[in-house]
């Protein structure tokens, strides 16, 4: 990495604001100007909403031929690219007259999230860190929760002076003047760490069944995670509290959350990201085990406490596993892969628990979370053990 040290936090400081400005002016959008959208282009609210929705699908199908971009180009020339995309998909979206219009917008900047969000954000930093990159990925997810926070103020404020097709290109106007700037400047030249591709051969094939175990589990507590993340007030008042009590409770979450990280990222030198994943996997379980044997807010309270310290791990073992399974040439290969069922998973799943607590109710909500989170722990514990057995060293032959 050819950072010196007093440079290190500020550049992933850097990144983290790009990152913050790429969610919250894209994804994070629609909760601030979905109403004003609705009525403009006489389109049903869930439609509007659905605009992300389209975004995650792209993004997931984008994900697999933007791998090779990423392997012969590097980070850099991607991201910056892709951020110019994402922004043109903004004016097409402040543009729109007519529903094909503003879901062909959403369709652009979901080609582009493929080169410019999460996954393009951990390949660029793999490339830029090298051999401390599951450090430099770990504080860059510690600031994971701040695009909503410098986001919908300033979109609230500009769609209330100006209204949302005006917002809306100022973020685009972001985009440019903010994101891209920072991945053109700080990202690595071309790729030098974890994602170079080695100077003889191709670049290392994918352990499949490692792939494929680590894959199902990352999709499964994505669904619960992502599920809940915009239906956890009802979960709460299903299960007794007031709205405001709700509210209170589950605001907490991204507190503990932030907590887990920062213990994840100071533990970091001591565990791999196999052990934080294995013991945050195990403790997601039983965070719905609270919730479902107890009501009301001291059940909620233990829950947030267990659920945003083990949710918060797993985000960032998520994104550091494949540092510690592959060879560090095939970071960007795996995490192009799994991107298309990460994002598949997080597309479907706040519309899937929507449904499950509009109709069958937060019980059925909690088990069916509770199922999907011990299925990824045992996908997680096979991963774990097949790791172990793979990289042992062979015993030595005895001497004739």
């Amino acid at each position: 990495m050819s950072e010196s040290p007093p440079r290190l936090p500020l550049t992933i400081a850097a990144f983290a604001l790009a990152q913050a400005v790429c969610w919250g002016m894209t994804f994070n959008l629609p909760a601030i100007t979905g109403s004003a959208m609705a009525e403009t282009l006489a389109l049903p609210y869930p439609a509007v909403m659905a605009g992300p929705t389209v975004m995650l699908v792209v993004m997931a199908a984008a994900a697999v031929p933007f791998l090779r971009l990423f392997e012969r180009f590097g980070a850099r020339l991607v991201m910056t690219s892709s951020t110019a995309v994402a922004a043109l998909g903004l004016a097409v979206i402040a543009s729109a007259t007519a529903p094909w219009s503003y879901f062909a917008g959403w369709m652009l900047v979901g080609f582009a999230g493929a080169g410019t969000l999460t996954t393009a954000m951990q390949i660029g930093v793999a490339e830029w860190a090298g051999a401390r990159a599951r450090q430099a990925i770990g504080a860059l997810l510690i600031f994971g929760g701040l695009s909503t926070t410098l986001s919908w103020p300033l979109l609230g404020a500009l769609q209330a002076v100006f209204g949302w097709r005006t917002a809306t290109l100022v973020g685009a106007a972001l985009l440019l003047v903010v994101a891209a700037p920072i991945y053109w400047l700080l990202l690595a030249k071309r790729p030098g760490g974890a994602a170079k591709r080695p100077a003889t051969g191709p670049i290392p094939s994918l352990d499949r069944v490692a792939f494929a175990l680590l894959a199902f589990a990352s999709a499964a507590n994505g669904i619960v995670t992502w599920g809940f993340s915009l239906t956890i007030i009802t979960l709460f008042e299903g299960r007794g509290l007031e709205h405001g009590t709700a509210v209170l409770v589950a605001s907490f979450i991204g507190v503990t959350a932030l907590l887990a990280r920062l213990v994840d990222f100071a533990a970091g030198k001591h565990w791999n990201s196999l052990a934080t994943g294995l013991l945050a996997g195990t403790a997601l379980p039983l965070s719905f085990a609270v919730l479902i044997m107890g009501t009301g807010a001291p059940a909620a309270i233990a829950f947030v406490a267990v659920y945003g310290l083990s949710s918060g791990v797993l985000a960032v073992a998520r994104s550091t596993m494949p540092l510690d399974l592959f060879p560090p040439a095939a970071y960007a290969r795996a995490s192009s892969m799994l991107a298309l069922p990460l994002n598949l998973s997080f597309a479907c799943a706040p519309p899937l628990f929507a449904a499950i607590l509009a109709g069958p109710g937060s019980d059925a909500a909690l088990w069916v979370a509770a199922g999907l989170s011990l299925s990824a722990l045992l996908s997680l514990g096979l991963l774990v053990l097949r790791h172990r057995r793979t990289s042992a060293p062979s015993a030595p032959a005895e001497a004739d």
